[in-house]
C-alpha cells in the first residue's frame, strides 16, 4: 500500500510539471507567476518524495534543485510585494 501511495504522489508530481510547462509554453502563464512556480514547487516536493523512496538519488537531486528554484523565485516575488 505504501508503494502505491508513493507512486501516486510521483505521478501527480509528473503531471504538475507537465501542466506547468505546457501552460508556460502556450503563454497562458508567465514563468515567474505564482501559479507556475507554485506548481513547480509542489511537483518538486512530490517527485522528491517519490525518488527518495525509490532511492533514485540523481533524480532526487534534480527534483530538489527544481523545487529550490521555485522557492527562491516565490521568495523574491513575495519580498517584492512587501
Amino acid at each position: 500500500m505504501e508503494k502505491t501511495i508513493i507512486d501516486i504522489i510521483g505521478w501527480i508530481g509528473t503531471i504538475l510539471f507537465l501542466v506547468a510547462y505546457a501552460l508556460v509554453s502556450a503563454k497562458k502563464v508567465e514563468a515567474d507567476s505564482w501559479s507556475y512556480q507554485g506548481m513547480n514547487l509542489i511537483a518538486g516536493i512530490f517527485l522528491t518524495i517519490n525518488t527518495l523512496y525509490l532511492q533514485a538519488y540523481p533524480s532526487a537531486g534534480l527534483n530538489i534543485a527544481w523545487l529550490l528554484v521555485a522557492v527562491v523565485t516565490l521568495g523574491r516575488k513575495y519580498l517584492k510585494q512587501t
